[in-house]
């Protein structure tokens, strides 16, 4: 089990994190954030299909073909885990080196999308010192990654999950 989960974790965090250092440049190029969620969580999904192969390629080549939800799951969870901390090695990585005014610019976009979009000054003003709060936060790098592992971790759960419940095939 060793052998697949270290391998394809390892795929799947390279699959996350070349499309992150992607996004960076791009950003960094065109200083527009638009329709970065859509990319970021595309690309998540995107890595995350290694957790289904991972877990199939487990079942049909170390369990004869059969395995439970129960251990298919875990070693969804498992590569799915290492795809996580690849993902959040390579953030601080960008944001230390690619990124390092990522948050300054962020905020500026998310502000003018406020102003754009007729927000009232006082949910402006609000929401900046919001963002001034999360930004202090985000200067301790263990909150950073803490904050940056929880990104991937639904959809590296809800993978894993999915892969479990198509993949089980019980002994006969």
């Amino acid at each position: 089990m060793k052998n697949v989960v270290i391998k394809y974790g390892l795929i799947s965090g390279a699959v996350s994190a070349t499309l992150m250092v992607i996004m960076a440049f791009r950003f960094n190029a065109t200083d527009s954030f638009v329709s970065g969620e859509v990319y970021g969580y595309a690309g998540m999904i995107l890595s995350m299909l290694f957790v289904y192969l991972g877990v199939r390629v487990f079942r049909d080549r170390e369990r004869n073909g059969y395995i439970s939800f129960g251990q298919a799951f875990q070693v969804g969870g498992l590569i799915a885990l290492i795809s996580c901390v690849c993902y959040v090695v390579v953030w601080l990585f960008v944001y230390e080196y690619i990124m390092p005014d990522f948050l300054e610019k962020y905020m500026a976009f998310a502000l003018d999308k406020m102003k754009a979009s007729g927000e009232t000054e006082a949910k402006i003003a609000a929401a900046t010192a919001e963002m001034m709060h999360y930004k202090t936060l985000y200067e301790n790098p263990f909150y950073r990654a803490a904050l940056t592992f929880i990104e991937p971790l639904p959809v590296a759960l809800l993978m894993s999950v999915v892969s479990a419940v198509i993949l089980r095939k019980k002994q006969p």
